[in-house]
């Protein structure tokens, strides 16, 4: 498989990868060229719309299905739509995306369309309960369907350690258990959680949950969900530390526990992915700044197959 970038006409980061009606879909977000400044609160990430990309197999032509979904036209969005997923359920295909309100807080809105490559007719509201970025959405073998979300820094989660937006949140520091990422159950028109958002625990080999000190295992941003062999797989980017990890469960609300990493850092500041069966093989889709020479928030999607052992562990993926 090469290892060369799979969109290069554009730039495109955060894959979230689907096989809808026998074909890959992705659905990144689309990195442009900005005046924002480069800083922690993640400005220079000014994104106002998505593309669609579909490929027939792993190794073909990617085709670009065009804007799905354009800032413009939704009307609660301010500015900074961010890595995006999508979802399909009782014959319509729903795109989450996260996106500053007018009042400068991240929420989640949802846009659903009759084909996976869209277009996409936004809700006029974000999702009531939602906040931070990065959401990610499962659809579990009984039809339900839950919403996972959450970053630390730029993506606000660190404002949320209470049930309202603190402005002064921190992250957690030294032994202070670290932030949790969070999910929700949605309701059955996939547009609305049927219930309040929980947090979600990652614990390590003796059952503890990380710590805020450990930079290296603790989640930062970028949640997926996937399920192999009956076990679920929380996957995440540790944000600072850029690795990508796992941890297991039993259940889509955990607890999980610390898996290892998928993998190693790549160019660039940010790391990013999905997880995905195909044909019988599992692949990681994730960006790098190849195309960009290393600016961080001009990137491009690439592919790699992943394998298991014979005990479910996800073996680490070489870098470039």
């Amino acid at each position: 498989m090469s290892d060369k970038p799979l969109i290069s006409h554009t730039y495109t980061a955060d894959p979230s990868a689907h096989v809808f009606e026998g074909k890959i879909y992705i659905y990144p977000s689309h990195d442009r060229e900005t005046d924002q400044p480069t800083n922690d609160n993640g400005d220079q990430y000014d994104m106002v719309d998505y593309h669609v990309f579909s490929m027939d197999s792993i190794d073909g032509e990617v085709t670009d299905h065009g804007v799905a979904l354009d800032m413009k036209d939704v009307p609660w969005v301010d500015k900074q739509m961010w890595a995006p997923d999508a979802a399909f359920k009782n014959g319509k295909y729903y795109l989450y995306f996260p996106a500053r309100a007018a009042d400068g807080i991240f929420r989640i809105g949802v846009a659903v369309g009759d084909r996976p490559e869209g277009p996409f007719v936004p809700e006029p509201e974000p999702i009531k309960g939602s906040f931070s970025i990065d959401p990610a959405t499962f659809v579990d073998d009984d039809g339900e369907a839950y919403l996972y979300f959450g970053g630390i820094w730029g993506g606000q989660l660190q404002n949320w350690q209470g049930d309202s937006f603190d402005p002064d949140g921190q992250e957690p520091e030294g032994d202070t258990p670290a932030l949790l990422p969070v999910v929700g159950r949605l309701r059955e028109d996939m547009k609305e959680f049927a219930e309040k958002p929980r947090r979600i625990e990652i614990r390590d080999e003796n059952g503890e949950l990380l710590k805020g000190r450990d930079h290296d295992r603790r989640f930062f941003e970028a949640a997926w969900m996937h399920k192999y062999q009956g076990r679920y797989y929380f996957s995440y980017s540790t944000g600072d530390t850029h690795y990508l990890c796992y941890a297991v469960g039993d259940n889509p609300y955990g607890p999980f526990t610390y898996g290892g990493r998928i993998l190693e850092p790549v160019l660039g500041w940010t790391t990013h992915h999905s997880i995905v069966e195909f044909e019988g093989r599992w692949y990681l889709f994730h960006h790098d700044c190849e195309i960009s020479k290393g600016v961080n928030h001009l990137r491009n999607v690439k592919v790699k197959e992943i394998f298991y052992d014979e005990e479910g562990r996800i073996l680490p993926v070489a870098r470039d």
